[in-house]
C-alpha cells in the first residue's frame, strides 16, 4: 500500500466521526460535505509524519473549517423542515457498525429541537458546546481551536448549555424584534433623526464608551461626529451624542444576541453592544479595545 491509499484509508476510519462533529456544529449535510472534504484536502496538504493523533488533529480541523463557515453565515440559519426530518441520515454512515441505543442516543441529540436550538448560539459557543458536551473534548484543545482562553471557552460552554436548556434563550421572533430595534436605531443615526433616535431609546439610556473610542472620537477618526466620553446619561444626550455618528455601522449578531459593528475589510474595529428592555434600547457600550472585541463572537449581517 502506498502512502497516498494509506492516507485515504485513514481519513474513511475516521470519516464518521468527522460527520458527526460537522454535523452537529453545521446543521446541513451540505455544509457537512464541504468540510469533511475541507479536512480531506489539509490533510492530502501535510506532512503527517510529525501527528501522532491522525484522529484527534482531524477533529481539529473539521472543527476550526465548521467555525470559519458558521462566522462567514450572513445570518443565523434556518433549518428546513425537511431537511430536519432528514437531518439523522447524512452523519449516520452505512459503513458503522449499528447499535439501537447508540442510535437512539445520537437521535435525541441532534434531532429538529436540537437543530434549531443550536442555530441560536453564537459560533463559538456552539463549537465550545458541540466539541465539550457531545464530543467531550477537553476545554484547553477547544481554546486552542476558537482563539480564545480556557476560562473564556468554558463561560461560552456554559452559556451554550443554559440555551440549550431554555433557561438562558432568546426566542426567534424576540430576536427579530431586537434586530429591528436596532436597525431602526442605525438608520436614525446615520439620517441624523434625532426624534427617530428618541422614539427607540429608553428616557434613562445610557451609553457607555471605552478608552480608545473617546480617543478616536477626539481625534475626528470616526463618523465625523462630536467627541464621546466615557459615559453620556440620558436619552436626549445619547441621541445627540450618536445623531449622524453611526453612517458606517452595520447590524451585527454579538453572542448571538442583536448588535451593530463598525468594519474595515470585514473585520470588526468597534462593536455596539446593546442592551434591550420592554422594548427600548436602556444601554449601548461602544466597544473598540482590540482584547475586548476579539472575545465577543461577532457574525456582520450587513444593511
Amino acid at each position: 500500500m502506498n502512502e497516498s491509499d494509506w492516507l485515504a484509508k485513514r481519513f474513511q476510519e475516521n470519516r464518521a466521526h468527522l460527520r458527526k462533529v460537522a454535523f452537529r456544529m453545521l446543521g446541513s449535510p451540505d455544509e457537512t460535505n464541504d468540510a469533511i472534504q475541507e479536512a480531506w484536502i489539509r490533510l492530502s496538504q501535510t506532512d503527517v509524519g510529525g501527528i501522532e493523533n491522525l484522529g484527534g488533529w482531524l477533529t481539529t480541523v473539521v472543527a476550526r473549517v465548521c467555525l470559519d463557515m458558521l462566522r462567514s453565515r450572513k445570518a443565523p440559519r434556518e433549518v428546513p423542515l425537511a431537511e430536519q426530518a432528514q437531518a439523522l441520515e447524512p452523519i449516520l454512515s452505512r459503513d458503522e457498525p449499528s447499535d439501537p441505543e447508540s442510535d437512539m442516543l445520537l437521535a435525541d441529540s441532534v434531532g429538529p429541537a436540537m437543530l434549531v436550538v443550536l442555530e441560536t448560539l453564537a459560533p463559538a459557543e456552539r463549537v465550545a458546546f458541540v466539541l465539550h458536551d457531545m464530543f467531550d473534548l477537553p476545554f484547553d484543545e477547544i481554546a486552542a481551536i476558537v482563539g480564545r482562553s480556557e476560562a473564556a471557552v468554558r463561560q461560552l460552554a456554559s452559556r451554550a448549555r443554559r440555551r440549550v436548556r431554555g433557561t438562558d434563550s432568546v426566542p426567534n421572533a424576540a430576536l427579530v424584534r431586537r434586530r429591528e430595534l436596532v436597525s431602526a436605531f442605525l438608520a436614525a443615526s446615520r439620517d441624523g433623526d434625532f426624534d427617530g433616535l428618541l422614539s427607540v431609546l429608553a428616557a434613562e439610556a445610557v451609553l457607555r464608551a471605552d478608552d480608545l473610542a473617546v480617543q478616536t472620537a477626539a481625534a475626528n477618526k470616526w463618523g465625523g461626529a462630536p467627541s464621546l466620553s466615557r459615559e453620556i446619561h440620558g436619552a436626549r444626550a445619547v441621541a445627540e451624542a450618536f445623531k449622524g455618528r453611526a453612517r458606517g455601522a452595520q447590524p451585527a449578531l454579538i453572542n448571538g444576541d442583536a448588535g451593530a459593528v463598525w468594519a474595515v475589510r470585514g473585520k470588526a474595529r468597534a462593536a455596539f453592544v446593546f442592551t434591550i428592555e420592554l422594548g427600548k434600547i436602556v444601554e449601548i457600550n461602544l466597544v473598540m479595545n482590540p482584547e475586548r472585541l476579539a472575545e465577543f463572537d461577532v457574525a456582520i449581517l450587513g444593511r
